[in-house]
């Protein structure tokens, strides 16, 4: 990757490097087994290498990366098993509240996630693999939030930070994510109808990509 990122000043420096590189992993743009270190994201990012040391040990602590003595971080691999128990318990968190939020979505609310659902889809399309994490993310925690249970939404905000999805990067270079993406605005549509069955058996599909599309396997 050529020339320097830009980090913009909205949030601290080592939140920024830490988001960059998190997605990157996340996608599989940087694959299992890449050794990073700090001089050459440092430069990268146009920064000082003390807020790259520092997301990274942070992404470390958090499973993404591990340390090398003397040769900095490698990118750790989550296996398939892994990604279909973290599958699994997402589906038993966040479909069968579905039953419950349909019907019951205010105004304001189903005008968020439609704007999401339309930016999740347009990253998609455009290959912006950080925006479309980050969108799909706040679509996902907005509506749980619904709920009105914050142990819930902390939970899946977790289950997601463990989460790989490292067949994005080929995804996004085909029509191939555009249909997933479109779920999101199907998914709102269900609720708004009422459908709460609908809703859920969706977000159950939507799920079960985790361990299949997203990550680059067969669903079948």
């Amino acid at each position: 990757m050529s020339g320097v990122t830009q980090i913009p000043a909205l949030v601290s420096l080592r939140e920024q490097v830490e988001r960059a590189l998190s997605s990157r992993i996340v996608t599989g743009e940087l694959e299992p087994g890449r050794v990073l270190t700090v001089p050459t994201l440092a430069l990268e990012f146009g920064v000082s290498a003390t807020p790259v040391r520092e997301a990274m040990l942070n992404l470390a602590r958090r499973g993404f990366l591990s340390p090398m003595r003397n040769r900095g971080f490698r990118v750790t691999e989550v296996s398939l098993d892994e990604l279909r128990h973290l599958g699994e318990v997402r589906m038993m968190l966040e479909a069968p509240p579905m039953r419950a939020l349909a019907g019951t979505l205010p105004r304001e609310t189903v005008d968020r996630l439609n704007a999401l659902a339309d930016e999740i889809t347009s990253a998609g399309r455009e290959g912006r693999l950080q925006d479309y994490l980050e969108a799909d993310t706040d679509f996902h925690l907005t509506l749980l939030e619904r709920t009105g249970n914050p142990h819930l939404v902390s939970l899946v905000r977790e289950l997601r930070q463990q989460t790989r999805l490292t067949g994005l990067v080929k995804l996004a270079e085909s029509e191939a994510l555009t249909a997933s993406t479109r779920e999101h605005a199907e998914l709102v549509d269900l609720l708004v109808s009422g459908d709460g069955a609908g809703a859920e058996a969706l977000m159950r599909r939507h799920i079960g990509h985790i361990a299949g599309l997203w990550s680059g396997h067969d669903e079948r």
